[in-house]
């Protein structure tokens, strides 16, 4: 049976995502303000869960109707076939937002969402109780502009939670962001990669495991793996194709921080990830290291004076890191941060610029890959 799935994304990152999809043979790709949309059925669902990298969840879309009035959302939402989905017993938690809507109470919303699926299920198994402690079906909603939109949510834990990360430092990058980054600047593995303020070591993560072929989500699990309307082997085949299609390699992507407790962290989550033995993780100032100078690229993520140091101290990282490397021509730069006065602290203005949002933090990417003319 074939579905409608949305993925919701990363402000910014809505085209990466729907390239993925698309690359990976998915149907009926469309771009949205936020997310992106397929059809497919639930094998589909499953490798959209374990292969993407830049998606934030996959939500199964039950129906999406005008909703001005708590009868008009009920109604739609009872009209929803609850009973071919969910069983008896399971779970079905109601979780959503509302925007610029007339049924502007989340709460009160969420009561309804609830009571209409009681009702259908209670009427179709003719009970009335509802257990709810088998499976969980988490419901959304979503109310913009007086529309009401019906998911389920098949992942369960966001896909950025890749499984990897147990320990982090305080201005930790979220996986999908820093994977968007590494497909912006087209790495491949094939030259030179460093991360000056490599923090957790996502950035260097994320590009390992996309050099190296491993799929994000294969060291994890989701909550539609647990489901019953479908058959959930094709996970256990999927995870088995792609591990089937992973390498094992040194590559040339070196991991750096100046704090030796984020190193350490480092390297036990470039471990978990399964590329702790392809990447090199050490400590060193990013102000006094030899860069690579031909066929490189730099991707990080350094401090913004927000949850780190502070706006002066951050901007003193930006100029010395433009003077170190303002005459390696060869290395390409990809630099995301919050503060609007980086190109002025960096000595340059960027080729390009990219508007991010890193967790509610609104940043720029500014990417430099052209000759400086230096």
């Amino acid at each position: 049976m074939k579905y409608d799935f949305v993925v919701p994304c990363l402000m910014g990152t809505e085209s990466l995502a729907a390239d993925e999809l698309r690359y990976h043979g998915f149907g009926d790709v469309e771009t949205e303000n936020g997310r992106v949309v397929f059809v497919g059925d639930m094998a589909e669902c499953a490798r959209a869960n374990i292969l993407l990298r830049c998606g934030e969840r996959v939500l199964l879309r039950l129906a999406s109707f005008e909703a001005r009035t708590f009868e008009e959302l009920f109604q739609g939402v009872r009209a929803i076939a609850w009973e071919d989905l969910i069983g008896r017993d399971d779970a079905f938690p109601v979780k959503g937002y509302s925007l610029e809507s007339q049924l502007h109470s989340v709460p009160a919303c969420q009561s309804i969402v609830k009571k209409a699926v009681v009702e259908r299920l209670k009427e179709h198994h003719g009970v009335q109780w509802l257990e709810e402690s088998g499976d969980r079906y988490q419901i959304q909603f979503a109310l913009n502009r007086d529309r009401a939109e019906i998911f389920l949510d098949t992942s369960g834990e966001p896909l950025y939670k890749r499984g990897y990360k147990q320990q982090s430092n305080i201005a930790t990058i979220r996986e999908t962001l820093a994977a968007s980054m590494v497909k912006l600047a087209r790495y491949r593995g094939r030259e030179d990669f460093i991360d000056p303020f490599c923090g957790s070591g996502t950035i260097a993560i994320e590009a390992a495991m996309a050099s190296l072929n491993i799929m994000p989500g294969i060291r994890r699990s989701f909550d539609c793996e647990q489901w019953g309307f479908y058959d959930v082997r094709v996970f256990d085949d999927l995870r088995e194709e792609y591990r089937e299609g992973e390498r094992r390699e040194k590559l040339p992507i070196v991991a750096v921080d100046i704090d030796p407790e984020c190193v350490a962290i480092t390297k036990e989550n470039a471990r978990r990830a399964g590329v702790g033995d392809c990447i090199e993780v050490r400590r060193g100032d990013a102000l006094k290291l030899e860069y690579p100078a031909e066929r490189a690229t730099l991707i990080t993520n350094p401090p913004y004076g927000q949850r780190m140091l502070d706006v002066e101290q951050a901007r003193g990282l930006y100029r010395g890191l433009g003077k170190r490397t303002a005459k390696l021509e060869g290395l390409k730069k990809y630099i995301i941060t919050s503060d609007p006065q980086f190109e002025t602290c960096f000595g340059r203005k960027a080729d390009k610029k990219r508007k991010l949002y890193n967790g509610m933090i609104r940043c720029d990417l500014y990417m430099y890959f052209k000759s400086s003319g230096r």
